[in-house]
């Protein structure tokens, strides 16, 4: 259960980096929302860190949640915010993918 709790968190962090991108391009009301967006994705994804790592190991769940936050907010960019796709990125996003999923196998 923690592994999806600790996914969760993950996601939130794409989240509030991608709300963080919005609030760039944007004034007025549309920006405070996009703050308020950022503000409870990070207190989501700190809380759920923080509940995940009662039971994970923090040298395991630490760069996963930092490296699904990165992927996702890679993927993010490039849908939304239209950031340039390139073999290097998908190179070293699919290398980091990998890399999560070897600290899953090998972790207790």
């Amino acid at each position: 259960m923690n592994w999806i709790i600790l996914i969760i968190a993950g996601f939130f962090e794409s989240g509030f980096a991608f709300c963080l991108g919005k609030m760039k391009d944007t004034t007025g009301m549309p920006y405070y929302l996009w703050g308020i967006g950022f503000l409870l994705s990070l207190i989501l994804s700190m809380f759920l860190l923080a509940k995940a790592v009662q039971t994970l190991p923090i040298g395991t769940a630490y760069p996963v949640w930092t490296g699904i936050g990165a992927v996702g907010t890679v993927i993010l960019g490039i849908l939304f915010l239209h950031e340039p796709i390139s073999f290097g990125r998908l190179f070293f996003i699919v290398t980091l993918i990998i890399s999560i999923i070897g600290l899953k196998l090998v972790s207790h």
